[in-house]
């Protein structure tokens, strides 16, 4: 049921770097010498008798896109029932075997995000408190979907809102503000839902939390062709602390890293597609003239990428970031999978026939979905006074582009300001951070704090702490600094396409910090890349699983111990889950938690 690919135990000949295509195997032992020793060796003789081994006769289609673990047309209807199972005395009819087996890919990852969704969606009205930067985002949300625009707020707006039974202080004057409209919207919808209240204005986001981890489940699957490393993946990521905390918080943070996830996933489904449609237009036949000038075609993952990609940006700006790296990422798929079809030209080739479509579909599109959000923004008043705030910018505003509509250089202005803010923002935070320190979790954020004394809020001892604490699992971060070495080392020196794809992600969502170490920026900010992080720790774990050509002892021994690491970082999560969750427990515990004072 469980099969595994590669460095993750691939369903491949052994002997074999299939890192070209998808899986990573290792030379398999030295064959037993023969007791007549030829005369006169060849050189590959001579090689075999320290290791190597000849690369396998593999179809092109194969090599191209390597078959999935389960699934139609893969899943055998005799598969064997689990070795496990059968030695615990339990048999299951064929039948039901056949099924699990053959829907395993859904099933495992579904019950991954099942688990994630109850520990995201239990109390998530607790604390029952408008924490951290809800105080922007649960109300913008809110005036969206009133009026299509931010609004300014009374001062006691706040006191009002958690009142039980009062009024919501809503008022049409157009308040300043410096991110983009989508996120806010999404929040919204659970406030149309539920009300508006801390259950209602986290809905959202808890739900989006959820289906990340559904979707990073089926995206290692996928690059590692794995339905065990899909679900370990989906796993690490529920188990994080910093995507549970920001799961269960009104903030956008969260709504980037799950357009940034939905976007990599579609450009992995077009990678494996579009070389589909390359070796069925080749007939599984290297054939350079034909690799060198053929037509990819409709690619529509890949428009859907560029959607996801617009709905990024239009959450925060750093999605730029991200639209820059993930493009350029899909054209050296396609350069890989022209070179690998034979082509003798593949950046020619690429330059030629796949650049141009390449880019409408990122950035054409990408940019259409962002001023498409706005239209809210577009549809208010352009009266002074009357609409969202600079709606009315441009109007009776001589200008040298007549032809631009008024509305979209009002909106360009908009963002020149917006851009001033951005870059400029470096008013001092308590819990402010240095992009050098987040990876060793070196200063996390607090995003609510209460004391409380015996008799209080469910305290059962003299002096107790209440506390949502931004912070990953420190264990699978710090595990994450070895993987991500180990990634480097795979992608540099074997060209593993796996670890070039998950460091571009990171690099997208990490990198572009460095250039703004002078702004007020925190460390919740890396929410954005976690999934990379935990996928580069499921690569690890495929590693110490070990190749399909290893002894069983050393299987063993690898399986174990990436089943003990993996248990380490639950154990971890849930040493730390009273922090992530805002429950009260004793003062010596929480003290206890506090493993740095950087973390106070």
């Amino acid at each position: 049921m469980w099969r595994m690919n590669g460095d993750t135990a691939a369903q491949t000949s052994t002997g074999t770097d299939h890192s070209a295509w998808g899986g990573v195997g290792l030379p398999s032992p030295r064959p037993a010498e023969s007791v007549a020793a030829p005369a006169a060796p060849t050189w590959r003789e001579r090689l075999a008798g320290h290791g190597y081994r000849a690369r396998p006769t593999v179809p092109l289609a194969e090599r191209l896109v390597p078959p999935m673990p389960d699934g139609p047309g893969v899943t055998p209807r005799d598969v064997p029932q689990s070795p496990l199972l059968l030695r615990l005395g339990i048999s299951l009819p064929q039948g039901l075997w056949y099924f699990l087996c053959r829907w395993s890919g859904w099933l495992g990852p579904i019950a991954v995000a099942v688990f994630a969704g109850l520990l995201r969606f239990t109390d998530l009205g607790r604390p029952n408190a408008i924490i951290f930067d809800e105080t922007y985002y649960a109300k913008d949300a809110y005036a969206l979907w009133q009026g299509g625009y931010e609004i300014s707020w009374p001062e006691d707006a706040n006191t009002t809102i958690m009142t039980p039974g009062a009024a919501v202080p809503y008022r049409e004057t157009a308040s300043y503000v410096v991110h983009p409209p989508v996120g806010k919207w999404i929040i919204g919808f659970g406030e149309q839902l539920f009300g508006m209240n801390p259950f209602g204005w986290r809905f959202a986001v808890a739900l989006l939390g959820t289906l990340s981890v559904l979707m990073l489940a089926r995206i290692a699957r996928r690059m590692f062709r794995s339905t065990l490393l899909g679900c370990v993946a989906g796993l690490l990521l529920s188990v994080d602390g910093l995507h549970l905390v920001l799961s269960r918080a009104a903030l956008l943070d969260l709504v980037v890293m799950f357009w940034i996830v939905a976007a990599f996933g579609f450009l992995l489904l077009d990678r494996d597609r579009t070389r589909g449609v390359l070796a069925g237009k080749l007939g599984g036949v290297e054939n350079a003239g034909l690799a060198q000038r053929v037509n990819l075609g409709w690619r529509p993952y890949r428009i859907a990428a560029g959607v996801c990609i617009g709905l990024t940006c239009a959450t925060k700006w750093s999605g730029l970031y991200v639209m820059a790296a993930f493009g350029l990422m899909s054209v050296l798929w396609d350069v890989g999978a022209r070179r690998l079809a034979g082509a003798p030209h593949p950046f020619r080739a690429v330059l030629a026939r796949d650049v141009v479509p390449a880019f409408f579909s990122v950035v054409v599109v990408s940019l259409s979905v962002y001023v498409a959000s706005w239209w809210g923004w577009f549809a208010s008043s352009n009266a002074p006074g009357k609409g969202g705030w600079g709606r009315d910018w441009a109007v009776g505003r001589s200008t040298d582009f007549p032809w631009i509509p008024e509305g979209l250089r009002a909106l360009w202005h908009y963002h020149s300001t917006v851009y001033e803010f951005h870059t400029h923002l470096s008013d001092p935070h308590t819990y402010q951070s240095n992009p050098w320190s987040w990876l060793v979790l070196g200063r996390p954020v607090s995003f609510y704090y209460e004391s409380a004394k015996q008799g209080q809020a469910g305290c059962t001892v003299a002096d107790c702490a209440r506390e949502v604490l931004g912070i990953g699992t420190p264990l699978l971060w710090w595990t994450a600094l070895v993987a991500l070495v180990y990634c480097l080392w795979r992608w540099a020196f074997r060209r593993d396409w796996r670890a070039g794809a998950l460091l571009c992600g990171l690099a997208a969502g990490y990198l572009p910090w460095f250039a703004y170490q002078q702004r007020t920026i925190f460390l919740f900010y890396a929410v954005v890349f976690v999934p990379f992080l935990v996928l580069a720790v499921t690569m690890l774990v495929g590693a110490l699983i070990g190749p399909p050509g290893a002894s069983r002892d050393r299987r063993i021994i690898g399986s174990a111990t990436a089943g003990l690491l993996v248990l380490l970082i639950v154990w971890n999560f849930l040493f730390f889950y009273p922090l992530f969750t805002g429950q009260t427990i004793p003062l010596d515990d929480w003290r206890r938690r506090m493993w740095f004072n950087s973390w106070i």
